[in-house]
């Protein structure tokens, strides 16, 4: 099981091998990443219940055959 000091150790080696601003700027890129998923998500959810709510109006003017 990794222990604390393991995590501590890992996480400066990631800090020496790629710096502070190029973590940062990672960070800041995977956080555009998530507000663009969301909007997406959001965009999506509007288009949908439009599409059916269009759908079943023009489901209740077909004649019955």
């Amino acid at each position: 099981m990794i222990g604390h000091w393991e995590i501590i150790l890992l996480l400066l080696a990631v800090i020496l091998l790629f710096g502070s601003g190029r973590i940062s700027s990672l960070m800041g890129d995977v956080a555009k990443g998530i507000k663009s998923f969301k909007s997406g998500l959001k965009d999506d959810d509007g288009d949908t219940k439009g599409s059916i709510e269009n759908t079943s109006k023009n489901s209740d003017n077909k004649p019955a055959d």
